[in-house]
């Protein structure tokens, strides 16, 4: 990759990361080009070189966002590739890390903009649809299976017994955090994420579990 492919990129980057922060704290309607140039540092002009409009910028921001917020997530998940002796301590550990992304200033943004916006633009679903929880649960469905066929797990079926782990975060966060206007600390998160993972294991989990 040459020197001006590189610094395209990146100025690319910049600018959709720029353009989330300032849509995050301003709204589509009231978000201007200029405020997206200045905080992503680069002229107004780049900005339509590399955006068409201000549309076309929200949707790439949102999209970007998603494919980022779900990368982080995916990576919480690796500690079950090799769980170790102590499944429940690894399971603790997932749910901890997933909780702290889904209550990360990013996460709680990408929604409030979901939310305000969806009249505006009601294709925001189906961008970030391909990034949303689908992906992350398949991924986590995927680690179920593997560790049900090395018989750490009875999880005979994966896709459900990764949407009900899933379920048993997101249900206590809603309802702790308000849905998300709420900041929560450290110690409810992973209260959160025993709670969860100790019910995940009564139903999913070898027999000595129960």
């Amino acid at each position: 990759m040459t020197t001006t492919s590189r610094g395209r990129i990146d100025k690319r980057q910049a600018i959709l990361e720029g353009a989330f922060a300032v849509f995050a704290r301003q709204g589509y309607a009231q978000a201007g080009v200029q405020d997206i140039a200045d905080a992503a540092g680069v002229a107004k002009p780049t900005v339509y070189n590399h955006m068409t409009d201000k549309a076309t910028l929200f949707r790439n921001a949102l999209e970007a966002t998603a494919r980022a917020v779900l990368n982080e997530r995916l990576a919480a998940l690796e500690p079950l590739a090799d769980p170790g002796d102590d499944l429940r301590a690894t399971l603790d550990d997932v749910a901890y890390r997933l909780l702290v992304s889904y209550t990360d200033e990013r996460s709680c943004a990408l929604r409030r903009l979901l939310y305000t916006e969806i009249t505006t633009f009601p294709d925001a679903l189906d961008l970030v649809k391909e990034h949303g929880p689908q992906r992350l649960n398949e991924a986590l469905a995927d680690r179920l299976a593997r560790l049900t066929l090395a018989g750490r797990l009875r999880a005979t079926h994966p896709d459900l017994a990764a949407e009900q782990f899933s379920s048993l975060l997101a249900g206590p966060l809603e309802a702790r955090t308000q849905m998300g206007t709420r900041v929560i600390d450290d110690a409810d998160l992973r209260t959160v994420a025993r709670a969860a993972v100790r019910t995940f294991l009564r139903a999913w989990g070898p027999e000595q579990e129960g």
